[in-house]
């Protein structure tokens, strides 16, 4: 028998180092066993590169969902979502309680009140003829068309809703949930979070369709020298960081990145105002395909994010950098095939004006 000598010269210490590196062997998915999509994320947390990260986003969020501590779990929601076709996933995610507070872009939203008013996204290409689109009055999103004639009736509509309110300084979060209640469409974002109490802040309104709308309720107040009602985008500032500072156990899912990621983060920061520390999310998740290293915020890191206070130093945290139009799907469907759906209290926030009154934990 040729005997086999040890080629690195190492000492015991280092040996056992060494097994423990090794002791955990990468598996393969199985097609054959695989019988759900929460067997196939499982699975990823034992494979490698994005496959792995992604299963780990699964376990932080399974973590954030049972934590008994209950921390209240902040959505960041950029990018095309609702164009990808991700509105009854981000619905499911409201409507089974696996999140608390939104903060959104405001094209987002406003492209759920336009499906919920009864128009849709279609499917087209990124190879286009532009000119002739445009000839059409048809929008592109990368490779899905809007009517945009239905967009100006969206945006009139809005326009026209915001004329009826009382002349004053609204939130995003107050004039959204009185909007919602204008939407009879069940399979509605903005309906579902009106109805379950979930806030959506929507902090950049101004850059939205929504703002289109807005700009026409200006327009009609100054042409008929009517008092206007109007956003108050501090307000927003305010009313978040006191969700914040109040219950103080946070957790945060970020969707791509932009504003709302940064929103959500600030909140944490702007806690000083209120003279309280909470020491930063205790849970944190990304989904994104925006890279750190052109040092932008949508691809910063959230161990970046712990450097200014906003992620809990020892908080769990996972990045996948995946398309969130092909790994949200994933990680929602996961979380509920594997129960979490209606298992934790839902909290019940109370506006006085501006003023956060109180926030109380419900039954599902």
């Amino acid at each position: 028998m040729v005997e086999i000598k040890e080629v690195a010269n190492l000492t015991p210490k280092e040996r056992e180092l060494k097994r423990e590196l090794l002791s955990k062997p990468v598996e393969a998915v199985d097609p054959k066993s695989t019988k759900t999509v929460s067997d196939l994320l499982h699975a990823y947390q034992s494979m490698s590169v994005q496959a792995r990260n992604l299963g780990k986003c699964l376990e932080v969020y399974e973590n954030m969902l049972s934590d008994e501590r209950r921390p209240v779990i902040f959505l960041g929601l950029a990018g095309p979502l609702i164009a990808g076709g991700l509105r009854e996933t981000i619905r499911t995610m409201v409507d089974l309680g696996l999140v608390d507070v939104i903060v959104s872009t405001g094209a987002i939203m406003y492209q759920d009140i336009y499906q919920a008013r009864g128009y849709k996204h279609y499917i087209g290409t990124p190879n286009s003829d532009d000119a002739k689109l445009r000839d059409l009055y048809i929008d592109r999103i990368y490779d899905t068309y809007v009517d945009e004639e239905k967009f100006i009736e969206t945006d009139t509509w809005i326009g026209e809703f915001a004329s009826s309110l009382e002349p004053r300084g609204y939130s995003s979060r107050e004039f959204m949930e009185l909007l919602g209640r204008q939407l009879s469409d069940e399979k509605s974002i903005v309906a579902t979070a009106a109805k379950r109490g979930v806030p959506i802040f929507i902090p950049a309104i101004n850059d939205s369709s929504i703002g289109i709308g807005l700009t026409s309720h200006y327009r009609w107040a100054k042409a008929n020298n009517k008092p206007r009602m109007y956003i108050d985008s501090i307000r927003d500032n305010y009313e978040l960081t006191q969700i914040v500072v109040k219950y103080k156990n946070t957790a945060a899912i970020y969707i791509a990145g932009g504003v709302p990621k940064n929103f959500i983060n600030d909140s944490v920061v702007m806690g000083y105002v209120f003279n309280v520390d909470t020491g930063g999310h205790l849970y944190a998740f990304q989904l994104t395909t925006d890279a750190p290293h052109w040092g932008g915020l949508s691809g910063s890191t959230l161990e970046e994010a712990t450097s200014w206070g906003k992620i809990a130093k020892k908080a769990t945290r996972a990045t996948a950098y995946v398309d969130p139009m092909v790994s949200l799907p994933l990680v929602v469907t996961a979380v509920v095939q594997d129960g979490y759906g209606n298992k934790r209290p839902r909290l019940k926030l109370t506006w006085k004006g501006d003023e956060l009154a109180s926030i109380e934990e419900e039954n599902p």
